[in-house]
């Protein structure tokens, strides 16, 4: 029900109060059922539809989950539970229908259908129907197949039989409606959905997930016969672990069952993840709270009666045993009692008792099973608890002095004159040069700068004592004003309400951002959390046509420039194109330019452009050796000719791949006195790679075939390839247009940076988000930790996406 007010009748009676019908309030309010309509909610209709196969799972009768990416983003969830009931219903309609479109159906409330499930309410499955432009359902149940179709949460195919089958299991495929997720740059990313997958996987040992992306051909498979033993396993996978092996227990009392697996390493960073029937618990809750409680008694319990504890002046608290864990814990529970239906924060008391004793009994049989690795990781703990007290001396030390000196901010900070910290900003500014023109350039009343020195500390690699001692650090952590640590939780003294890094465009400048987001995320984990972190994204170009000036934010938007504002004058003489035709042809070359240069990278690209452009078909060429000669013989002697571009020989040859029973050909071309060498192989011309390649170069064909005869302003010209006439174009669009790269934020006067980085009516701002908290902590103890060999798979795993290299 929504209450409405008349601002032309100030009048309030009967007629004011309207009544939203079925799935009609989900439309008018989609936020409070899925979050938002922006990233998080667009993806969480996907994990409404999972979770009730994983209901299945867990009612013991759904083996595989599959999960696909269509084309056009829309979603096939699939499974082979019992499939949802199509026996009529008491409202009228068949059990599936109101399942689909009726807000509280579900077979979850009687406690006997499914012992436990994270749904509880009854309105995933008809939320995810309401924001749906379609979605259609197919059921496998006694013997036969049923279908019913939706529009917008309303019926638009009854329920009917389709088919004969001999399986089990439900498949939903629906398309999230465009004018509730109205950004059109939302899309389904792939590593967003294999996260939240491989973390259900591990959750449900033995369940089997495939995601398939349509768009790419990319799929993955989740299985995981140890369970959560795997999720810690995968968790340490790029640190050093301190007990070797995984501690894992499992206990079940008054219905509630309980998993634990905890391994320490050698970080200083504790990585806890909670979970109730298989909802991540991102607040965490009595389950947390009983895990924590048990480990502090445990530890201390055991250290002091081996005597270890001999030389520590105090006990081992929280934090300490906590330094360097990764854990996991997950409860199933029959009623469980969240703190809305976002479902972050378990609230069943009894269950912090329950796990409290079973951690406390399991791990001290552990300790006393296993006393070599047991004393390592006490040892740790004392070591953590020694830094500990070095930490909070030298924070005495730091207010001590701080209270000396008569202030409470950093001399080197400049603040803002308001007050409310939703109204300020503080910039934390690369070099003292770009420190003092922000300094001039911004906006006294509201934005604060703090230049800072040089790189601060990796903080992923220092204990917090030493991160205390800092300098950088600690004029940030003064200015801020919000106290470290991983439970830190006074963010109501937060002073600013949007933080925002401020660095070069370049390597350095992005190593300076990675070691702040470093910080932030391990040392202030609410501040990032809620969304208070910014990076700030000065433009790379300024352009300035006569007495016209002009920032560019990138590339692409410095094309787009091109395109606009000196747009050359084209017209071809294979076709007429409009002014706008040609535009987006053009920027489909730069496109097949960039896709080429990255390909060439295998093959020399002039060989692709020849094969591209001959429309052999290279997967099934290369099956024939006769044919393969034929054809690249012809290339060969067609290179030899390009005496213009430095070469001077060109040889080849064709060689049997024993493992795909096909033929590679393999080149050697000499150009400007070196050889170059490269082969052709089956698994470059059967990538996705070369399909997309050859795709691009079909558009532009279908366009404008080539050589291409255009008029360019007034002369005719002849280009052979695309990249020619690219260049050509790029050439002219150039002239009477001075150009200006920025690496770094010193070469802009106060005027510049306030006009481009600093006013909130020109400046762009990214806010820093985690969507995934346990991916974010494998990305930076990847990126930032001690263990070299994850470090060095992650770079080559992703070198060929890097963009923008500033080498």
């Amino acid at each position: 029900m929504e209450v409405t007010s008349n601002m032309t009748n100030t009048s309030y009676d009967a007629s004011s109060i309207k009544v939203l019908e079925g799935l009609e309030a989900v439309r008018k309010r989609p936020g409070m059922y899925i979050g938002d309509t922006a990233q998080r909610g667009f993806h969480h209709l996907v994990y409404e539809i999972v979770d009730n196969s994983v209901d299945e799972h867990l009612a013991g009768f759904c083996k595989h989950i599959y999960v696909t990416i269509h084309p056009d983003d829309s979603i096939t969830v699939e499974d082979d539970g019992r499939g949802i009931p199509v026996s009529a219903h008491q409202k009228g309609k068949s059990a599936l229908e109101v399942v689909m479109t009726v807000l509280h159906a579900g077979g979850k409330f009687d406690g006997s259908t499914y012992k436990v499930s994270g749904g509880l309410h009854g309105v995933g499955a008809s939320v995810v129907n309401a924001l749906s432009s379609k979605c259609f359902v197919e059921v496998k149940r006694d013997g036969k197949v049923w279908k019913i179709g939706f529009e917008k949460g309303a019926t638009v195919l009854e329920m009917q039989e389709v088919g004969k089958t001999d399986k089990t299991g439900t498949k939903t495929t629906f398309k999230p409606d465009r004018t509730i997720f109205s950004d059109e740059t939302l899309t389904y990313n792939f590593d967003i959905l294999a996260n939240r997958l491989r973390e259900t996987a591990f959750l449900n040992a033995g369940l089997y997930f495939s995601l398939n992306d349509e768009r790419t051909g990319k799929k993955q498979e989740f299985q995981y016969a140890k369970g959560i033993i795997e999720f810690v396993e995968y968790i340490n996978a790029s640190k050093k672990a301190v007990n070797q092996e995984v501690i894992y227990f499992k206990g079940e009392k008054d219905n509630v069952e309980m998993e634990v697996a905890l391994q320490w390493n050698e970080t200083y960073s504790e990585s806890i993840y909670s979970y109730c029937n298989n909802i991540n618990t991102v607040e965490g809750g009595t389950h947390l709270i009983g895990l924590k409680a048990a480990l502090t008694r445990t530890i201390n319990n055991y250290a002091s009666s081996k005597n270890l504890l001999k030389n520590l002046d105090t006990s081992l608290e929280g934090e300490d045993i906590r330094e360097g864990l990764v854990g996991v814990v997950s409860v199933k529970v029959r009623e469980p009692q969240f703190e809305g239906q976002t479902k972050t924060k378990l609230g069943n008391n009894e269950v912090k008792g329950y796990v409290e004793q079973l951690v406390n009994d399991k791990l001290m049989d552990w300790l006393d099973r296993n006393p070599g690795a047991a004393k390592t990781v006490v040892n740790k703990c004392i070591d953590a608890a020694r830094a500990r007290v070095a930490a909070r001396k030298a924070k005495d030390l730091a207010r001590r002095k701080t209270a000396l000196d008569g202030g409470s901010l950093p001399g080197k900070m400049a603040d803002c004159q308001e007050r409310d910290p939703a109204l300020c900003e503080l910039y934390l500014v690369e070099g003292d040069s770009a420190g003092g023109s922000a300094k001039q350039g911004r906006d006294r009343r509201t934005q604060a700068v703090l230049p800072l020195k040089g790189k601060i500390l990796n903080v992923e690699k220092a204990r917090f004592d030493k991160m205390l001692s800092n300098e950088e650090i600690k004029m940030m952590i003064s200015a801020i004003g919000v106290s470290v640590g991983p439970e830190s939780s006074n963010i109501e003294k937060l002073r600013y309400h949007k933080i925002v890094i401020m660095t070069d465009a370049d390597v350095d400048g992005s190593h300076i951002r990675t070691l702040l987001l470093t910080f932030f995320y391990r040392q202030m984990p609410q501040v990032l959390e809620k969304g208070y972190i910014y990076i700030a994204q000065p433009p790379l170009y300024k352009v300035k046509k006569g007495q016209k000036e002009s920032y560019i934010k990138d590339e692409k938007a410095l094309m787009n420039y091109f395109l606009t504002e000196n747009f050359a004058s084209l017209k071809f003489k294979e076709k007429s194109l409009k002014e706008d035709q040609t535009k987006d042809f053009i920027l489909k070359i730069e496109k097949f330019e960039r896709m080429l240069k990255n390909a060439s990278q295998k093959v020399e690209s002039n060989v692709l452009l020849w094969v591209l452009r001959s429309g052999i078909d290279l997967k099934a060429i290369i099956k024939t050796e006769a044919d393969l000669q034929a054809k690249f013989k012809t290339i060969a002697e067609d290179l030899k000719k390009r005496t213009s571009e430095g070469i001077t020989d060109v040889k080849f040859k064709t060689e049997k791949n024993e493992a795909s029973n096909t033929y590679d050909v393999i080149f050697e071309i000499i150009r400007f006195g070196e050889k170059v060498e490269f082969k052709i192989t089956s698994e470059f011309a059967e990538s996705t790679q070369y399909e997309d390649l050859k795709k691009e170069f079909e558009l532009l064909n279908a366009t404008i075939s080539l050589p291409i005869n255009v008029e360019f302003e007034g002369d005719l010209k002849i280009f052979n390839t695309y990249g020619e006439f690219f260049r050509q174009f790029m050439e002219v669009s150039k002239k009477g247009l001075y150009i200006q790269r920025y690496k770094g934020l010193g070469e802009m006067n106060p005027e510049q940076l306030w006009e481009t980085t600093l006013n909130p009516k020109n400046r762009i701002l990214l806010q820093v988000s985690i969507t995934d908290a346990m991916s974010a902590d494998e990305t930076f103890s990847i990126l930032m930790g001690e263990q070299v060999e994850p470090r060095r798979k992650f770079i080559e795993d992703n070198a060929l996406l890097a963009k923008e290299l500033d080498v």
